[in-house]
Parts: structure tokens; C-alpha cells; sequence
């Protein structure tokens, strides 16, 4: 059927989600096939220049390298035929400063290019290239004359997927578990210039003083407190019968920091009351992510995983909720997120009796001057007169050093990249700290030579001399100790109070819904621990929080009253509703047959997953409609036909997720059923969001056999905007699962919700 009605977009749901561009699953992501056409067009031109580039820049940059590598010479340049693909552009215009414009790139190069080289005699190659990623682009400042823009700022928002084809001699890093490591090497390598706090910038405008586009001050610190989880799966068994408990760790992660909490041995509901603290760089653009994971002697199980917008956390200032794990069967964490803005107020700077950071120290490493040759060079500055009898070794000696810095600050060490071959060494970096005595601790800088492992020169700052400048800002050349009388090291210390402001009253938070699914990149996990690439949106019933709720719910028979204020107390997970209506009788009583939907909103929901395929229905069913059709308000609660018999009731939770963009609805269970023979009745639930009655857009529960009263706890999502969610009606209908040749009744009731008329982001629980 879904061939027959669409065989375009059933081919397209049987790819993998990854495989999927982000329009389909974002609608603010739009297509670009043009930029692609224009790509095409140029990429045969764009080859040219860089087999010229190669050839005239980048060979004589490796010969001067090293002397092991004067032989170098590029063979064969070729970047084939296939060139990148953006698979859509996001752009900002609303959470952004106004004098700069912030796109998202999509990009996936799965490239034929082919680069060989020759060195000394042996030949090393690359055969094929595969990346995808996120590309942020940033134009700021925009400027009032030619060329408009002032520069242009480049960086992924996290580690870039890479896959590279090798030939000649470098076909051994091909080899299983080789391969893996060399990926993993050029992936740092790319990170450590491409990825987040890292950026290129490009100025457009003569000049345009850039160092504050290329390190701007964070948007704030999130800190984490991880504290329990419930329900989690049973990942260990013996014989491969036997499901014992599990060993759960959790890996959280923002941007390129992670961090691993510690093991809970034996507990499938594990307590880890641990706090994490990270620099958030980009919002909106960077989100929390955390994994869980069974330790094992041998592979680590995964046991579900959790995706947070940090704009809704920046918003809502605090987050304390239960959420419910994606990419498994079971399972919430319990997490208090706090987000901490940076404040020049020297007054936010108290210590914390927990011992939590009270400050973020950040560090611009810029240059150094006048660096000695070696670390015996110059003595307590004066020149040293050691000899060295072996010529070779003097020669080295006598080379302009190779340094790198090391930066320290509490327990916390962190090392520049290296300059070879200068005595004025540029790095351009810049580096963060976590601070938790402003009075007290100190930055120890200590720059070392690479080859010799020796050091360079030293120098101590206290921050205490920061909080001397009204801005807690230091930019000035700073003396290195141990060094040449003459040797400095400039940079650019700022020192900001961690401050958690208050949330405002009038903004409706959140909450949970910061959790989102979306499509996400390969993540590449170390040791160990598997590797998965594609989000599942999570359809299984979760158990403990949703039954919790709906049990506080008092029984009732179907002509009383509910009262939906015992519900009050119990936890609200994200399936069920925040707050429900106390006095029902305030609505309308009744509702009116439903409006007409306009044509546009038969537009199918686009869904990212692969839909499993079930045996399709009678095609008397597809296009039958049954005879008991009634509408349901939110206090109409008795539901009868035409002959005045009740068929029964269903409960449900509806609401919208407006961070998935999607329509949560959440079938409870059914009660009071009427029987359609006398061997019994195996209800299930069938919903459409109309008006589209697509057999392959059917949401259906499982069946429950030989019952009148059905618990299902089974959650759907329609993936739509709440524009036009707000223009659909929901068609529910329990029906019997009955033997195909039976001509016993299939339908046992329905139902239709019109959505127009409903608060769906406070959401409502109904019988």
C-alpha cells in the first residue's frame, strides 16, 4: 500500500536515518539544491586551484619540515568528480546579535579524489574521502560599505565524521583496529583547529582587528548534577538466560568535553549525586548529551541515551526533571541543571562551600619574544658556559626551539600546540579554566621545548591581580622566570563570576521538554564501548513514571465526575500532563462536528525513522468508515451511539512537544468495553491524525488478549509543527483483533479529538 500510494517517500523511509538530510526532519532547514548546482558546476575549477595549491604551496612547506622529507613530491593530484553536498542550511536571525548572520551547514563529501606522493622512495596515498558534519558559519560584522561583511568565522560544532580510503604504503592503516586509530588521529587533528572553542577567521575588510572573533567570551557555563536513575534494562545475563543486574556509568558530554561519572555496581536504579561543570560556547547550536552504559570486562552494553537543548536551559535558568531515556525499552534520569551566566561583578565572587567554581578564568594565548635556544642557554639570565663535546648534538642545539606551553590553574593542566623552529613563537589560542578562589589561586604558564623536553621560561600570575582591573581584565606582555632578561610572553587574561539568575515568572519553562531528538552524528566511542549513528525515537511504554501518575488518577464509572487533583503530587514525566484541569466545567460543554481542514493540511508528517512494515488489513478496512463515530470534548465525558448504550471509555494523554516538534499522545487504556461476541474481545488501539488516513502513517498498540479493560502505557509521536497540528483532528479507534475469516465485529468505538480547540502545549489526560 505504501508503494502504491507513494512510492517516492516509502523508498526514502527505508533508509537509515543518518542517510536522511536535516530538512526532512527540521522544518526551519531549508534545501539548497542550487548552492549544490553551483558546486557542481565549479568543482572541476575549484580542483585546478588546489592541484596548483599542492604543487606550489604545500610541497615546498613539507620539505622544509624536516630533512627526511626534501624528497617529497605529489604524483598524482586528481579531486575526482564527486564534490561536497549541503544537505541544508539553517539560519538564525532571531537568538543572534543583529550585526552578524549565522548559518548551519550540513555538509557530506563522499569523495572520489585520489593523492599520491613520493618520499624517499616509498609512495603514500589517499584513494577516497568520507565527511559529514555541521559547519557553522558566522558573518560578523556586518558593515555599512564594501564588502558588507568584515569577516568570516568557520568551525564544526563537534568532531566531524571522517572515513578516508588509503593506497600505496599508507594501505596499511586500512588494516582493522589500524584504520580505527588513524581516523581517530586526523580526527583530533581536525579538532584541535575546526572544532569548537577552536575557529578559523577569515578577514574580508583591511584592517579588521579579528582576535575578539576568534575568541569570543563564552555564552555561560552549564553545570550538571547528575543524580539517579530508575527502571533502567537488564543488560548482564548468564548462559544467555538469566538477566542479572546491571553495572551503569553515565558519559556526559558538551561539545568536545566529556566527562565519565563513576560505576554503580549491581543496581538497575543507581544514585551517583555527581556535579559537572562545562563552558558552553554556542547556544543556540551546543546541547548536552548523555549516554549510559553497562560496564563490562569486555564490551560495554548501551543502555539508553539523552539529548538536551541548552536554550531551553539558558532560558529556563534551572532545570531539575526525571527524563526519559531515547534508543531503549525502559528507563528516566533524574537531572538538576543550573545555568550560570558570566558577570563582570568582582561582588558574584564568594567561595562556594561546596566547593564549586565561583569563576571562569579565560586565556588568550597570543605570542612570546626573544625565547632562548635552549634551557642552559642563559642561567639565572646570565649566559651559560657549558661545553658540549659532540658537534652533532651542538648543531641541534644551536636551532631555533620547537615550544609549547602549559597552562595551570588549581589541578588542571592544559598544552598549547606546537611552534617549531622560533624563537618568536605565535600560537593563537585560547584556553578556559575553572576557578574556585579568585584570591588565592594562581596561572602557572611554563613554555618547554619540544625536542629537548626542557624548559623555556616560567611565570606566575595571581588572579588576585585581576580583581585589581574594574573590567577583571589583564591584556599585557608578561616576564618569563628562568629565561633570557628579554623574553616575555604576551596574553590576554579575563577573569568572570559565575552568577545564576533568577528565572523570569512570566516565561512558561520547559522543563522536561528541553530533552529532544534530532538527527545527530556519528559518535565515535573509545575503548571498549560500541558505536551507533542514528537516532530511534523512543515508542516503548515507559513503566514506572507514567503508571505512577495515572494511578493517582481515582477510578470512576462512566457517568461520574474526574477529579484530577490527587495526580498533583506525583511526578510528571514528559508523557504526562504538567497540569490538568481542575474545573472542567468552565469549558464548553460540547463540541461542535470538526471544521473543515484545509488542503494543505493533508501534508504528511515526516517521521525520522525507519517505520517497521506490518501485514496490511483488509482493504474492506482501509476504506470503511464504522458506524460509531462520536466526538470527544474535554468534559464531555459520557460517550454514547445513537441508541443511548455506553461502548466504553479511553484514556489519553495528548500534548506537543515543541522541542521535538512532534504530538505526543499517549494511550492509557481502555475500560468498560462492550463485548463484539461471547469468545471474548482482544482490544487494541488504531490512531490517524486526519486528514491523512495513509495505512503507512497508522499509529497501533499492542494487542491485549481476553480483556474488557486494557492497560497499554504506550506513547506515539507524530512528528508536525504545531501550526499545523493545530489544523488536524486525532481519529482513535479501539478495535478486536479478530481472525481474518470471523464476521464478528471489528470496530468497538471511536473517537475524535479536534485539535483546534485544545491547549496542546499545557496538554490535557482524559477519559
Amino acid at each position: 500500500f505504501a508503494l502504491l500510494e507513494d512510492e517516492r517517500e516509502a523508498v526514502c523511509r527505508g533508509l537509515a536515518a543518518r542517510h536522511l538530510p536535516a530538512w526532512v526532519h527540521f522544518p526551519d532547514v531549508e534545501r539548497v539544491e542550487w548552492l549544490n548546482k553551483v558546486l557542481v558546476q565549479a568543482w572541476p575549477y575549484f580542483g585546478t586551484i588546489m592541484e596548483k595549491t599542492f604543487k606550489e604551496v604545500l610541497e615546498p612547506k613539507i620539505r622544509a619540515k624536516s630533512v627526511h622529507l626534501k624528497t617529497c613530491t605529489f604524483t598524482k593530484i586528481h579531486f575526482g568528480e564527486k564534490c561536497p553536498r549541503i544537505n541544508g542550511i539553517k539560519a538564525y536571525t532571531k537568538e543572534i546579535d543583529r550585526r552578524q548572520v549565522t548559518l548551519d551547514l550540513q555538509i557530506c563529501y563522499i569523495g572520489d579524489c585520489e593523492i599520491h606522493m613520493d618520499i624517499s622512495k616509498f609512495n603514500l596515498g589517499v584513494k577516497g574521502v568520507q565527511l559529514y558534519g555541521t559547519l557553522r558559519v558566522i558573518l560578523e560584522p556586518l558593515l555599512t560599505d564594501a564588502p558588507f561583511v568584515g569577516a568570516v568565522t568557520l568551525f564544526f560544532m563537534q568532531k566531524p565524521h571522517l572515513e578516508i580510503n588509503w593506497a600505496g604504503l599508507s594501505n596499511l592503516l586500512d588494516v582493522p583496529g589500524i584504520n580505527v586509530m588513524s581516523d581517530s588521529l586526523i580526527q583530533d587533528f581536525i579538532a584541535a583547529r575546526l572544532v569548537l572553542p577552536n575557529r578559523i577567521t577569515v578577514p574580508l575588510k583591511k584592517n579588521m582587528n579579528i582576535a575578539h572573533l576568534r575568541f569570543p567570551v563564552p555564552q555561560g557555563v552549564i553545570r550538571v548534577h547528575l543524580l539517579e536513575a530508575e527502571n533502567l534494562v537488564q543488560k548482564d545475563n548468564f548462559l544467555g538466560a538469566i538477566r542479572g543486574k546491571s553495572d551503569p556509568y553515565a558519559l556526559l558530554r558538551v561539545g568536545t568535553v566529556q566527562y565519565r561519572s563513576k560505576t554503580v555496581s549491581r543496581d538497575l536504579n543507581p544514585i551517583w549525586n555527581e556535579t559537572f561543570e562545562f563552558v558552553v560556547h554556542e547556544v543556540p547550536g551546543q546541547d548536552l548529551e548523555v549516554d549510559l552504559y553497562d560496564e563490562d570486562p569486555d564490551k560495554d552494553d548501551f543502555m539508553g541515551s539523552l539529548l538536551i537543548s541548552l536554550v531551553d536551559v539558558m532560558n529556563d535558568r534551572i532545570v531539575d526533571e526525571w527524563f526519559p531515556l531515547s534508543k531503549t525499552t525502559s528507563g528516566h534520569l533524574h537531572l538538576k541543571l543550573e545555568w550560570l551566566s558570566l558577570v563582570n561583578d568582582q561582588e558574584k565572587l564568594h567561595e562556594d562551600k561546596k566547593g564549586l567554581s565561583t569563576a571562569i578564568l579565560i586565556v588568550y594565548l597570543d605570542s612570546a619574544f626573544n625565547l632562548p635556544k635552549n634551557h642552559f642557554e642563559y642561567s639565572n639570565g646570565e649566559c651559560g658556559t657549558k661545553k658540549i663535546k659532540n658537534n652533532k648534538y651542538l648543531k641541534k642545539m644551536e636551532r631555533d626551539p620547537s615550544s609549547f606551553v602549559l597552562l595551570t590553574v588549581g589541578n588542571k593542566t592544559q598544552k598549547s600546540k606546537t611552534c617549531n623552529f622560533s624563537k618568536d613563537p605565535t600560537w593563537g589560542q585560547a584556553f578556559t579554566f575553572f576557578v574556585h578562589s579568585a584570591h588565592s589561586q594562581s596561572l602557572h604558564i611554563e613554555i618547554k621545548d619540544k625536542e629537548r623536553d626542557s624548559a623555556l621560561g616560567t611565570s606566575v600570575v595571581c588572579l588576585s591581580h585581576l580583581l585589581k582591573d574594574p573590567n577583571m581584565t589583564l591584556d599585557q606582555r608578561f616576564q618569563l622566570d628562568h629565561s633570557s632578561s628579554d623574553s616575555f610572553i604576551k596574553m590576554k587574561l579575563v577573569l568572570r563570576a559565575l552568577n545564576v539568575e533568577e528565572p523570569d515568572p512570566q516565561r512558561v519553562k520547559a522543563g522536561v521538554n528541553a530533552s529532544r531528538l534530532g538527527p545527530m552524528h556519528v559518535t565515535e566511542k573509545a575503548g571498549n564501548q560500541q558505536k551507533f549513528s542514528s537516532p530511534q525515537v523512543s515508542k516503548v511504554p515507559p513503566m514506572s513514571k507514567d503508571s505512577a501518575a495515572l494511578e493517582s488518577l481515582p477510578k470512576k464509572d462512566s457517568g461520574e465526575d474526574l477529579d484530577t487533583k490527587d495526580s498533583s503530587g506525583a511526578p510528571v514525566p514528559s508523557e504526562t500532563v504538567s497540569g490538568l484541569d481542575e474545573a472542567e466545567g468552565k469549558q464548553n460543554p460540547e463540541h461542535g462536528p470538526p471544521s473543515a481542514l484545509p488542503s494543505g493540511a493533508a501534508a504528511m508528517p515526516t517521521l525520522p525513522v525507519l517505520q517497521e512494515m506490518r501485514v496490511a488489513p483488509s482493504v474492506t478496512s482501509l476504506g470503511s468508515l464504522p458506524s460509531s463515530c462520536f466526538e470527544l470534548s474535554s468534559s464531555n465525558l459520557d460517550i454514547h451511539n445513537g441508541t443511548e448504550m455506553p461502548l466504553g471509555e479511553i484514556q489519553l494523554t495528548v500534548r506537543y512537544a515543541s522541542i521535538r516538534q512532534s504530538l505526543v499522545v499517549l494511550v492509557n487504556g481502555c475500560r468498560n468495553l462492550v463485548p463484539s461476541s461471547n469468545r471474548g474481545v482482544d482490544p487494541y488501539v488504531r490512531i490517524y491524525l486526519l486528514p491523512d488516513r495513509r495505512w503507512t502513517s497508522r499509529k497501533k498498540t499492542s494487542v491485549k488478549k481476553k480483556t474488557l479493560n486494557p492497560q497499554y502505557d504506550e506513547k506515539f509521536e507524530f512528528f508536525e509543527s504545531l501550526e499545523n497540528v493545530k489544523k488536524r483532528t486525532l481519529d482513535i479507534a479501539v478495535k478486536n483483533s479478530r481472525p481474518f475469516i470471523s464476521q464478528e465485529r471489528k470496530e468497538l468505538g471511536k473517537v475524535r479529538i479536534d485539535l483546534s480547540r485544545e491547549d496542546l502545549i499545557k496538554g490535557f489526560a482524559q477519559w
